[in-house]
């Protein structure tokens, strides 16, 4: 007999080979019919693999991540095949779930695959999908797999690193392919799929390499699901942060400067700016010191801060003076900068806290495939700050942090979040620098600070950064998306690489610890976020233009322009539209660039000294004196902008 742990604690014992599916059954029948996938020990597995020993098991159904990534990763099995079967010749490659649906890098020969061709893929995949085709995993030998393989250079080029008798592969219905598992017990199980879109994607992500078609796909259990899911997607189209950055005229991007880097238009540098400003008057608070570094470096400060070794692939090229032997290389990161600036005085441990921080524009290499809008870019502003301390103020300093990215988020919106602490993954510890007690120290003060604060956090192995583990803020956006924005980490590590130290009360030399920390984390990205994620309509007290004033005819811009210079002295952000349009062309146009209130104007606001006032949407306020306007804003912008 063996016993078997289920996540509530309770055991449960059966017989030597019983499967996930037997365990599910002995709970309900119910629940049995959902379980899609299970994991035992920590290893994902099918619900049919037979259970020989003790041990802790988790059964997955839609409703979790993990029976998605199953349900997913079962899919790319039969797209691969629908692919196969429809494209004489294609060599496929790989196709993994991803977070929405999952993809397929093929090398379709001297097909081309265009969205013409959707329906046909779609209608295939369902085709087999109706057969409810068990997925059954199987050994083979590494010569097996080779042989099967011998046409395919591809998953030869896998096959070649794996080791002899860690090969698997996974059937279902006329169909094998490579796998490493983790599948749903059959195909029919898949009601309703779409092919998504197509892109070129080299071979393992190296632009030396074939470059291939990636085939992107979602699948759902209930075609009511994908009917949503598509609803969704147009309306992320609609809250596309390129098509909103062009109408609202915030950013733009010119082959001639370069591919990812964006330049600020004047809406969108006030923007910035305001962002820039609100977050500084926090920072003045906490006690935060702004510092500037610039936007070269020596390359030996990021061998010495260890970026070097593990960025510099990504890393623009190293940029050589006339002077021999001098590189200098575009600021990857802004830490290194601030040690050196650390270092610049002798600190006592009375000094410390020492906060330093800065908006320091970074550059880095991404492939041009990979660059998308704001979100990938190849030079960016991070917030970043970092401060250092002693071991006694590390768990308040972290706390503070902790404070200063909830009052950024809910000053802009982001009310749905969670917290990922992201450790070390204890299979590669080659991966990381530092020994193994501060990386405990670290992480467990992360950990514990996150427990005071009553954050909703999960620990997440293998997330750290090379150099500390990190407390990962993962906000859901108003299309429900997640997306990592702000972080803080706790680094042991630069501090003994610059040798960085201060003077303790028993007047020895001692390590500082050092906190980095972005709530914004890149301000290119953070935007693009806060676009989509508002649809472009930002909270009031940072909107470009926070009213627009609209006159029916030119008879009325004198009493226009006194109004816009009252706004102004409330420090109300207005502008006049003089143009000679109709009033209604003008309210339309000011709908669509956003504009939080429109202030109209004609003979009766003149004559009574006021204005009527329309909300973005079409709410008419009527009309009201300028004084209650000013209090209806300001009371506006109260509800969001919290004071620090």
């Amino acid at each position: 007999m063996i016993h078997i742990t289920l996540p509530d604690g309770s055991v449960k014992q059966f017989e030597a080979n019983a499967t996930p599916m037997d365990v599910a059954k002995s709970i309900s029948e119910g629940f049995a019919r959902n379980v899609i996938s299970a994991n035992f020990n920590g290893t994902t597995i099918e619900t049919v693999t037979p259970l020989t020993t003790d041990g802790s098991l988790v059964l997955y159904t839609w409703n979790n991540d993990e029976g998605k990534t199953a349900f997913w990763h079962s899919s790319a099995h039969v797209l691969a095949q629908a692919i196969e079967e429809l494209y004489s010749g294609a060599k496929l490659t790989i196709g993994p779930a991803i977070e929405n649906g999952f993809y397929y890098d093929v090398d379709f020969g001297e097909h081309i695959v265009s969205e013409k061709d959707f329906k046909a893929i779609e209608t295939k995949m369902l085709e087999i999908a109706r057969g409810k085709h068990d997925f059954k995993m199987r050994s083979a030998t590494k010569a097996e797999a080779l042989e099967l393989y011998k046409d395919n250079a591809f998953k030869t080029e896998l096959i070649e690193n794996l080791e002899d008798g860690t090969i698997t592969f996974c059937d279902h219905s006329s169909f094998t392919d490579l796998c490493r598992g983790g599948h749903i017990p059959n195909t029919g199980i898949i009601k309703a799929v779409k092919v998504l879109s197509v892109a070129g994607a080299y071979w393992r992500g190296d632009e030396n390499k074939p470059q291939l078609t990636r085939v992107y796909g979602i699948s759902f259990p209930k075609q009511k699901e994908l009917t949503e899911y598509l609803a969704l997607l147009e309306e992320a189209k609609k809250r596309d942060h390129r098509k909103l950055g062009k109408e609202l005229e915030l950013f733009t991007f010119s082959r001639k400067v370069g591919q990812g880097l964006p330049l600020w238009l004047p809406k969108g540098a006030a923007l910035r700016e305001r962002l820039e400003n609100f977050l500084k008057a926090a920072q003045k608070k906490a006690g935060y010191e702004m510092v500037i570094s610039p936007h070269i470096g020596q390359k030996e400060l990021y061998v010495t801060s260890g970026h070097y070794a593990k960025y510099g692939e990504d890393s623009f090229q190293p940029i050589r003076t006339p002077k021999e032997d001098e590189e200098f290389l575009l600021k990857p990161m802004n830490c290194p900068h601030h040690c050196e600036i650390y270092n610049s005085a002798q600190w006592s441990y009375k000094d410390l806290p020492k906060r330093y921080a800065e908006f320091g524009t970074v550059y880095r290499y991404e492939q041009s495939g990979e660059l998308h809008g704001l979100t990938r870019v190849r030079g960016f502003t991070q917030d970043d700050a970092h401060l250092f301390c002693t071991p006694d103020q590390l768990d308040q300093e972290f706390k503070n942090v902790i404070d200063l990215v909830l009052y950024v988020f809910g000053s802009l919106g982001f009310e749905n979040f969670t917290a990922q602490v992201s450790v070390r993954d204890p299979e590669n510890p080659d991966k990381y620098i530092g020994d193994v007690e501060n990386w405990e120290k670290a992480e467990q003060a992360i950990i514990s600070a996150a427990s005071d604060k009553g954050l909703d956090y999960v620990i997440e192995e293998g997330e750290a950064a090379f150099y500390g583990p990190k407390l990962d803020f993962m906000v859901k956006d108003a299309l429900g998306r997640r997306w990592q924005l702000g972080t803080i980490q706790v680094d042991y590590n630069l501090p003994e690489r610059f040798d960085l130290t201060y003077k303790g009360s028993d007047n020895e030399l001692h390590r500082p610890i050092m906190i980095h920390r972005a709530p914004f984390g890149s301000m290119e990205r953070f935007i693009a976020i806060l676009l989509e994620h508002t649809a472009g309509n930002f909270p009031l007290w940072l909107m470009p233009t926070q009213a627009i004033i609209l006159s029916i005819s030119e008879k009325y811009e004198k009493y226009s322009e006194k109004v816009l210079n009252l706004l102004e002295n409330d420090e109300i952000r207005a502008l006049v539209d003089h143009r000679n349009e109709t009033i209604g062309k003008k309210i339309r146009e000011a709908e669509m660039q956003k504009h939080p209130f429109m202030i109209i104007i004609g003979e009766q606001e003149e004559k009574e000294n006021k204005i009527t006032v329309r909300k973005h949407g079409g709410e008419d306020l009527g009309m009201i004196s300028i004084d209650e306007f000013s209090k209806i804003v300001k009371e506006e912008i109260s509800k969001t902008l919290k004071s620090f």
